[in-house]
């Protein structure tokens, strides 16, 4: 009796820590509760409620599976685990936890408008759709359905009916925040720039201090060619986050579209303090050392990419990887670079593009054969790609394979006629005839 007691003085305390916002000593009055009697399913999901204000969204899941364990199939349980899940950036268990909360509960919206989230999230369209239509069923007023929605039709460029389901939601609740600043990137996919600005401004009139927003208003405004303007904004966001790389990072591009070399430099240099491993921030010095004709600088940053691709390289996106391989071919380092364009190959074996890097790597190492059959592979998978037909033409005429060369050489310009390049490797084809000919009578004498 002393024990139930106890317990039930540590929950009375837990509910006035809460309400006073007081979240770590309510967590610890819960728990308290909890070690005196742990079999209380309510109590669990206080403790889940508690963490999940505190921010310690992992804690709160644990919490969670606590009280599932206790009370299955509770839909309010279940709807909190998948909400967690989604900010534990889990969309998979999310959508296990929202469509068993759904199904416990067929009459409630909420689980179906964050399971949009979800298979959004898991790029799982259809499913975002009919979770979508089932919601809107129930509740044909939510603007979260809305705004869910527009992210899957934004995630497949469906434009005009993502600017409709953000305009729906802003109608049904205007104070939701950044609803302006997603339709303002929706009209600016859809070049209506100067609607997208007006749509920024209204955001930053509601939310002054909303970097992200500045961001995106500033890049913009950088493609309207307002480039003052574009810098403005984005010197705002760093008055409010000296620390924010993306800000550093963006007026870097600036900087490289109005052709100020240093400046850019000086930014990424910046954005590489805050954040060693910014996407793109290495590649772009790289880039500016190798126009100033720099090796050794753009190296530098090139190798410290590389070893960070080594280290982590599932985050790279294929296209990064083939703007690193051939920064790493102009840097004259391709043995790295060849590397890399494996990577490329491995992930991709259907892309002719990255056949014909590979290509090119291991013709800049003479691996003649290897090249070959890189660019056959190119070839296969894209026969009109003049490229691969110019090395391809190059390589057998170093190998003295005149015809077949020639043929290559035929293929290329009936596909374009008037390329120079084709023309200088038809004399140069002319040319290794004529020197082995003359070779060859010699050897006769």
């Amino acid at each position: 009796m002393n024990e139930w007691f106890e317990a039930e003085r540590h929950i009375e305390r837990a509910h006035e820590h809460y309400e006073a916002g007081r979240w770590d000593d309510a967590a610890t009055e819960l728990r308290e509760a909890l070690a005196r009697d742990p079999s209380r399913a309510e109590w669990h999901f206080n403790l889940a409620l508690t963490l999940e204000a505190a921010g310690r969204y992992e804690d709160a899941i644990r919490a969670l599976n606590d009280a599932n364990t206790l009370q299955p199939g509770d839909p309010t349980t279940l709807l909190l685990l998948g909400v967690n899940a989604l900010r534990v950036d889990n969309p998979r268990a999310a959508a296990t936890y929202l469509d068993a909360a759904s199904k416990a509960d067929p009459e409630r919206p909420d689980p179906l408008v964050h399971l949009i989230e979800a298979n959004t999230r898991l790029k799982d369209h259809d499913r975002a759709e009919i979770a979508f239509y089932q919601s809107v069923q129930l509740d044909p007023d939510n603007p979260a359905a809305f705004a869910n929605i527009a992210e899957s039709l934004i995630d497949r460029a469906r434009y005009e009916r993502a600017a409709y389901c953000l305009e729906q939601a802003i109608r049904l609740d205007p104070t939701q925040p950044r609803l302006h600043a997603r339709l303002a990137a929706v009209r600016a996919e859809l070049h209506q720039f100067d609607r997208a600005r007006d749509l920024y401004l209204r955001e930053l009139r509601d939310a002054p201090g909303d970097i992200e927003t500045l961001l995106d208003l500033g890049c913009l405004l950088a493609r309207m060619g307002r480039a003052a303007e574009a810098s403005e904004k984005l010197r705002r966001a760093l008055e409010l986050d000296p620390d924010c790389a993306e800000a550093h990072f963006r007026l870097a591009e600036l900087a490289l579209d109005q052709q100020r070399p240093s400046d850019a430099a000086e930014s990424l240099r910046a954005v590489l303090r805050v954040d060693p491993n910014f996407p793109g921030a290495r590649r772009h010095l790289a880039r500016i050392a190798l126009d100033a004709r720099d090796i050794p600088a753009a190296r530098r940053p090139l190798r410290a990419e590389l070893q960070n691709f080594r280290r982590l390289p599932k985050p790279y996106e294929t296209h990064e990887l083939i703007d690193l391989a051939d920064l790493l071919l102009s840097a004259r380092l391709p043995s790295d670079a060849a590397e890399v364009a494996g990577v490329i190959v491995d992930r991709d074996p259907h892309s002719a593009d990255a056949w014909h890097l590979l290509a090119v790597c291991l013709f800049t190492l003479g691996k003649h054969a290897p090249g070959i059959d890189a660019e056959r592979r190119a070839l296969r998978l894209d026969p009109m790609r003049l490229p691969a037909l110019h090395n391809m033409a190059l390589a057998c005429i170093h190998a003295g394979e005149w015809s077949r060369a020639g043929r290559l050489i035929n293929h290329a310009q009936r596909i374009d006629p008037d390329d120079e390049s084709l023309r200088r490797l038809r004399l140069t084809l002319r040319l290794r005839q004529a020197i082995a000919a003359c070779r060859w009578l010699l050897g006769r004498r």
